[in-house]
């Protein structure tokens, strides 16, 4: 066969038909004689003279054409696809015949068992060395997408699993195989690579299922190996899963986009299959995982801002996109750490090295990631102990929340492992003693963090621990035998090592009196050695002759050094642990304890006298005894001011600790009471000549309110009996404290205050403060006390009775219930049904009806629907907005809870619309707050195009014509828009929807185009795209004919110049480069002759509204725009053989021309206009009208 070019041309012919033949009919022996085709053909196709093929004549190059035509349309017998493929390598095929090979052998794959598909993608990948990349990458990804759909699906029905087709297993091992052999290719040809890339990127325009799967994902991971093309690949990637979500976030926010688009897949599902699957030793995968994971989380995570404060808990929606990034991150990190091994060590230590290297920035979420990891599994971490340990020795340089963060989630494995215990304790001493505050204030923290969670043998049960961290977790602790003893002698050496701390600053006390409480109720063996402690310590500063006043020596608490005054002793914060220490003690252990009484009963009756004296001598004393009177000097530019503030927040702290100690042991006697509002009455009269000296404009800082000492329980106690306890026997008593409404007030204004604490931080201050369940349970009870409050004192008959400075108790309980539904939304989403429960007090006997979320919140929202009719009904000049403002608020908070589809929620919606229609108020911000409320309802039911096109004819009734010769019809669709309102409150609000529908139909274009970009231009598809009625873009078309119709009112509104008229043009200009968009994307013109028609109006009107606002700079934008979207409308006209300029007023060539006669005009006129008349060099067309009006005057 070596000698085969030199055959005669019908030879030859007649060989390669022998041979299409055979292989058409299944008849070959084996495969060997295939070896020769290659060579026939190559020679076949170097003949120049034609030769006789079939009935006619063909040159050989044609004949070969032919011949490889054949037997691609011919059938191949599946042993023989491999070996027929390679054979192809040989032949030299043009880019045709290339196409023609790689469609037949895609075919084959479906057909062959699927051990035969990796080396067949190899021939393949080899092949396509030749041209044709795109579509074998195609192929494989496309094949491989299907055969993954049909195994869930398989795999999901459990009825057929006898009819799988395929061995999960073996189906991962097969594309593991084929990702290995298309990231060699890529290696080999570059070409390869970008092939893949583009082919991806189109992908994400249109819709993603068509090539982005957990296969191309995997696919992807793999290919970041390749250096060249690592950066681009997780761009790629990033731009993906942010894409994606903020897709998500369109869609659940549009009732009009998700009737058009159907639910896309999420790109993060895929990814995590991809760690999945990648347990059948993808180890090619995980590397790229750990990276990816990595990256989101370094590039999402929460961001610091320049004040300080970090944007954590907030989720507003402008975040969400990115805290999902963040979180998917995470999770990547943490499944990928569970599956594989090998690559365990590695993401610990990167988390830890970004732990320990990021201090200035937010990290709470590698902490969160550390955490789980760590529960996840304490005992295999023991063998990356040294990188740990090694952390440790940073403590001490480390923000205290990081420090406290780290501690928390390494803690499971400091049980597990004794070696990693002593490190850190050595680490800590030495902090004790560091030159810093903070690492002093670290190692207070991790003694703290220790003491609480090794228990000493004979401590109550740890049922009323807030949560015992990992204990769950690691059953297997290694030295439980030792544990008691070892324990016990643990504990009090790290007592000892605190009690030195006592004698440290003020910031280490106190975190010392903050942390002992939740130590003593994990440890209660400890209670000895913490409550000498804390006797002792009170000794100092405690006067013990009872008739000496004041009670608590404070002069010892303040410290001053040279021209420095700071606080030496938190006395009120020593006072507050110990009554808290104390009343635990005696609910908890005292019960426990009747037989042993003789020692224990020491320092317990020791404090409780203290606390009592102390009590009495601080209602006896005066302010002048604290030398706090009203001529005392508060201002912070001296040291005597400084001093005395200082001083009155002790006594002001103090009286707080006194009130919840007296009221907590009162068993509602009458004079325990009388004592508590004797005490209230020395915090007030302080209280109010700190606001009186800070009103008066020197001590800003002084202003700030300090947390207040009451625990969150107790708030919620106190509000109960002072609200809601009909008990008779209580009734004497407790009308001692509902007497003063200055102190039921106060008691309100505690629980905002506590509930804002918990917005921002996340926890309260005070005992429990950090446990979400005893947070959740006060929180319930608070809500259900001030609701019930609210709705049956209305603020209306409150206020009637007596005019008092300040808010209402009313008004201040609607303020802490506004404050509490969006906190509980916040922090605890999936407990809802539970907390709308505990409101409802009504249904305690028919427990076992199930009422779901969606009918509670909407008995909640009658209540407060109710209330605001009321205030909406009553005189204009009695009208309270704040109160309005807050009902409108607290009903959008709850309005969220309702399902979209639910009649709940259409009865909200048009009971908005309807208090919108009949109700007017000149109030802005009302206006404002229920027009919002409005639209977030109205875009979950339909598209708000409508209701945009009714506001802005109110609007422009109301402010009337630029034309002040035209008189404009008013028209009153919705009462509240009026003068006062219309603009700006109204015009902007109107403004800004708009500008979201244009951001969903712009979305909805890129969409389209994605999509016809990937469409194969066969006749079927052209055939579809000339189908006129095709919804997306119906509706699309639809959506822009009203929004025109819109901007054709407010474009001819008399608006006030400003915000409204810049933000009209920029949206104008953003209408039409979506026109624009629109345009260039039709290839047909009947959809498009609507459009064309309305638009005209508004061009001459846009180029109209530019002659009053010359000065403004969105003009040239919004020309530029109007001019773009007439050339691209020239262009269809032209190919649409559809005159679509008929209404169109073209824009005239803006040179710079000088009119001598309207010159001369000008210059009669005043010489103001002479300035803006050169000034603003706009297009002749501006000036002509301008030219009308003046004859017309």
């Amino acid at each position: 066969m070596l000698e085969a070019h030199n055959f005669p041309g019908p030879l030859l012919v007649e060989l390669a038909n022998e041979f299409v033949g055979a292989i058409k009919e299944g008849s070959l022996m084996n495969g060997k004689s295939l070896e020769l085709l290659p060579i026939i053909l190559t020679a076949l196709a170097t003949k120049k003279e034609n030769l006789a093929y079939g009935k006619g004549e063909l040159n050989g190059e044609e004949c070969k054409k032919q011949l490889i035509n054949a037997l691609c349309s011919g059938r191949w017998n599946q042993q023989y696809v491999i070996q027929l493929t390679s054979m192809f390598r040989d032949v030299p095929l043009t880019a045709e015949e290339m196409e023609f090979v790689m469609e037949k052998v895609l075919r084959m794959f479906s057909k062959l068992n699927l051990q035969e598909i990796p080396p067949l993608v190899y021939q393949l990948l080899v092949l396509s060395s030749k041209g044709s990349r795109k579509k074998v990458l195609e192929g494989i990804i496309s094949f491989f997408s299907e055969l993954d759909k049909q195994h869930n699906e398989e795999q999901s029905g459990d009825e057929l699993l006898d009819l799988v087709t395929v061995p999960s297993g073996e189906l991962r091992h097969v594309e593991g195989t084929i990702i290995l052999h298309i990231v060699f290719a890529i290696k080999l040809d570059c070409e390869l690579g970008r092939e893949l890339l583009k082919h991806l990127k189109a992908g994400q325009q249109g819709d993603l299922s068509n090539n982005i799967c957990p296969f191309s994902i995997a696919l992807l991971l793999s290919v970041t190996r390749i250096q060249r093309f690592e950066e681009q690949v997780f761009d790629l990637l990033k731009t993906l899963i942010v894409k994606s979500f903020k897709d998500l976030q369109l869609l659940q926010g549009s009732k009009f986009l998700q009737n058009l688009v159907p639910h896309r897949s999420s790109v993060s599902a895929m990814i995590l299959e991809v760690v999945k699957n990648s347990v059948h030793s993808w180890d090619h995968v995980t590397q790229g995982l750990v990276e990816l994971g990595f990256i989101l989380m370094d590039l999402y995570g929460p961001k610091k801002i320049p004040d300080g404060k970090t944007i954590e808990t907030s989720s507003s929606l402008s975040r969400m996109p990115n805290q999902q990034a963040c979180k998917l991150g995470a999770n990547i990190l943490l499944e990928t750490f569970k599956i594989h091994e090998i690559i365990r060590q590695e993401i610990l230590e990167q988390v830890l090295n970004r732990v320990v290297t990021r201090a200035s920035s937010p990290i709470s979420h590698f902490l969160d990631l550390l955490s789980n990891i760590v529960m996840y599994a304490p005992l295999v971490l023991q063998s990356c102990s040294s990188k740990v340990t090694e952390t440790f020795d940073y403590l001490s340089f480390l923000p205290l929340q990081t420090v406290q963060g780290l501690l928390k989630a390494v803690q499971p494995l400091l049980k597990v492992s004794m070696s990693m215990r002593d490190s850190l304790i050595i680490v800590l001493r030495k902090a004790m003693f560091a030159s810093q505050l903070d690492a002093r204030k670290s190692a207070v923290a991790g003694f703290l963090l220790l003491l609480k969670n090794f228990k000493v043998l004979g401590s109550l049960s740890s049922s009323q621990c807030s949560q015992s961290i990992g204990v769950s977790q690691v059953h297997v602790d290694v030295h439980s035998r030792y544990n008691s003893v070892a324990n016990e002698t643990f504990c009090l050496e790290i007592m000892d090592s605190l009690r030195r701390c006592i004698g440290q600053q003020a910031d280490v006390r106190l975190m010392l009196y903050e942390g002992f409480y939740d130590v003593l109720r994990r440890n209660s063996q400890l209670a000895n050695s913490i409550m000498q402690t804390l006797l002792s310590q009170l000794k100092q500063f405690y006067e013990p002759q009872s008739d000496v006043l004041p009670p608590l020596k404070l002069e010892a608490c303040i410290l001053t050094q040279g021209d420095q005054i700071s606080l030496q002793e938190p006395l009120d914060y020593l006072l507050c642990c110990i009554q808290h220490c104390l009343a635990w003690y005696k609910s908890r252990v005292m019960p426990l304890q009747q037989e042993e009484e003789e020692e224990e009963e020491g320092f317990y009756q020791d404090l409780d006298d203290m606390l009592e004296s102390i009590t009495n001598r601080m209602i006896k004393s005066e302010l002048e005894d604290f030398e706090l009177d009203k001529s005392a000097d508060f201002s912070q530019s001296t040291g005597v001011g400084i001093k005395n503030s200082i001083c009155a927040f002790l006594v002001m702290g103090v009286c707080e600790v006194l009130i919840e100690y007296n009221f907590s042991i009162s068993n509602f006697s009458k004079n325990k009471f009388e004592e508590v509002l004797s005490l209230f009455m020395c915090y007030k009269k302080l209280s109010d000549i700190l606001n009186e000296k800070a009103g008066k404009g020197k001590t800003k800082a002084a202003n700030k309110t300090n947390d207040s000492f009451l625990s969150l329980k107790f708030v919620s106690d106190l509000l109960t009996a002072l609200f809601r306890d009909s008990t008779q026997s209580h009734e004497e008593s407790l009308s001692v404290l509902r007497s003063s409404n200055e102190f039921m007030r106060y008691a309100v204004s505690v629980a905002l205050q506590k509930v804002q604490q918990l917005k921002e931080t996340g926890h309260v201050s005070g005992p429990d403060g950090q446990n979400p369940e005893k947070i959740f349970q006060n929180l319930c009870d608070i809500t259900r006390v001030l609701l019930w409050r609210y709705t049956s004192i209305p603020t209306s008959v409150e206020e009637s009775g007596k005019k008092e400075k300040g808010k209402s108790i009313s008004l201040l309980c609607l303020e802490g219930l506004q404050k509490i539904f969006s906190a509980v939304q916040q922090f605890y989403q999936p407990r809802i049904h539970q907390f709308l429960g505990a409101l409802d007090v009504t249904d305690k006997e028919g427990e076992e009806v199930e009422v779901s979320v969606n009918e509670r919140a909407a008995f909640q929202i009658r209540q407060f629907q109710r209330s605001l009719l009321n205030l909406l009904s009553s005189q204009e000049e009695d009208f309270n907005s704040k109160e309005a403002l807050l009902l409108v608020t607290v009903l959008s908070n709850l309005s969220k809870l309702l399902e979209p589809s639910s009649p709940q929620f259409v009865q909200m919606l048009s009971w908005t619309s309807k208090i919108c229609k009949e109700y007017s108020r000149e109030d802005a911000s009302f206006c404002k707050g229920l027009m919002n409320l409005l639209f977030s309802l109205h875009v979950l039911y339909k598209s708000p195009v409508i209701l945009l096109r009714d506001l802005s004819q109110d609007i422009h009734g109301h402010l009337g014509d630029i034309d002040q010769d035209v008189e404009v019809e008013k028209t009153n669709h919705f009462a509240m828009v009026n003068l006062r309102t219309a603009a700006p409150t109204v015009c902007l609000l109107v403004l800004s929807q708009a500008e979201k529908v244009l951001e969903e139909v712009d979305w909805l274009i890129t969409r389209l185009k994605g999509q016809v970009s990937q469409e194969i231009v066969s006749e079927e598809a052209s055939s579809q795209a000339t189908l006129p009625n095709h919804p997306i873009e119906k509706a699309i078309i639809m959506q822009l004919g009203t929004l025109l119709t819109f901007f054709h009112e407010l474009v001819q509104t008399a608006l006030p110049s400003g915000s409204c008229v810049d933000t009209l043009l920029k949206d104008l200009c953003k209408m039409y480069t979506i026109l624009t968009a629109l345009v260039r994307y039709n290839k047909k013109s009947k959809s498009l002759t609507y459009t064309g028609e309305k638009k005209e109006k508004s061009a001459a009107v846009a180029t109209a509204m530019a002659r009053v606002l010359r000065e403004t700079k969105p003009i040239p934008n919004l020309i530029f725009a109007i001019e773009q979207y007439e050339k691209f409308l020239i262009h269809l006209s032209k190919k649409s053989k559809v005159n679509l300029m008929q209404h169109m007023k073209l824009s005239t060539s803006r040179d710079f021309k000088i009119k001598g006669n309207i010159l001369d005009m000008v210059l009669r006129e005043d010489e103001e206009e002479v300035e803006e008349g050169t000034a603003s060099q706009h297009e002749e067309e501006n000036k002509e009208p301008a030219k009308k009006k003046r004859k017309n005057k």
